[in-house]
Formats: structure tokens, sequence, C-alpha cells
């Protein structure tokens, strides 16, 4: 297994006509929402379902970084409850988040299988939002693969939402 990698997958399209075969690929892969991001190994199953539904999604290879930021901001626990080290040490066999990160990072463990925890990560707009939802992203696009690029844009997503905190406390 130690050629798998992990891919953070983000649904960048909404609903409204899209293919029923699609949207059903995305229900499979928890994409219900524009938005939303799910981190998947790198198996020749879920790469066929990515390129299903390339024109409606972005993914590429997450790093460590990323992951641990999105675990401790946008991880939740059933009931909206933030994740903290304290509870992956009860519930898992890893001593915090860092090492849970690494060990989904090698596909060792997967996100969904820590106990309580939503499999979904919601996400804001990125900061300075998507170049063009209609374009693929090796042609200057947001859609289909982007390889490290999606660290990028999964920190602009996560910058985005404390600007509006910002936003909020300023007003």
């Amino acid at each position: 297994m130690s050629d798998l990698t992990a891919l953070a997958v983000v649904r960048i399209r909404g609903h409204v006509k899209v293919n029923v075969r699609i949207e059903k690929t995305m229900r499979m892969l928890r994409l219900t929402r524009v938005n939303h991001c799910v981190i998947i190994p790198s198996t020749k199953y879920y790469l066929g379902m990515l390129q299903k539904a390339k024109d409606y999604i972005t993914w590429g290879e997450i790093d460590k970084e990323t992951m641990i930021r999105l675990i401790t901001e946008k991880g939740r626990l059933t009931g909206e409850k933030p994740i903290d080290d304290a509870y992956i040490k009860n519930k898992t066999k890893y001593p915090g988040i860092d090492a849970l990160a690494g060990a989904i990072l090698r596909c060792e463990f997967t996100y969904k299988e820590v106990p309580g925890v939503k499999p979904v990560f919601r996400l804001h707009p990125p900061k300075g939002g998507y170049r063009t939802i209609k374009r693929s992203a090796a042609i200057g696009g947001t859609l289909g693969y982007r390889g490290k690029g999606i660290n990028t844009l999964i920190h602009r997503c996560l910058d985005a939402e404390k600007l509006k905190e910002k936003v909020k406390k300023d007003a």
C-alpha cells in the first residue's frame, strides 16, 4: 500500500443539469454540495470515479500541513463538535492529529474510519474566487486534476473563512 497516496477532492459546480450517472458518482464520493471536500486513497476505482465526474470536481495530492489544518479547522464530530488531539488519542491508535494525518496520507487509515467523525469537510469558497468553473485546470481553469495545486486551493478556502470572521469582528 505504500505506492498509494491520499487525494483531496473538492466539488466545484452545483447540481443543476447534471447527468444522473455523474450525480450518483458524486453521491458515492460524498460530494453532495458545492465546496464539500473529501479525502480518498488513490485506488484505480476511485480514480475512475474522479474521471467520470471531472467536469464538476477538482482533485490532487494533499500534503501533511494541509491535512492537519483541514482536520483541525474543518473536521467535525457528530453534533458539530471540533476534533482535537485528546479525542483522536482516545478513539484511535494514534497519539494526535499530526500522527493521524500522516497515517491518512500513507493510506494506512482513512479519515472516515475515525469513530463519530463527519467524513466531509465543508469549505468556504476560496479567497479570490475560482478562475473559471467551466475549464480544466490544465488550461487555466479550476476543474479536473491539479496535482499539488489542490493544497493552495484548500488553503485559500480556509483563509476565506478567517477573512469572513475578521470582517464580522470589525462590523
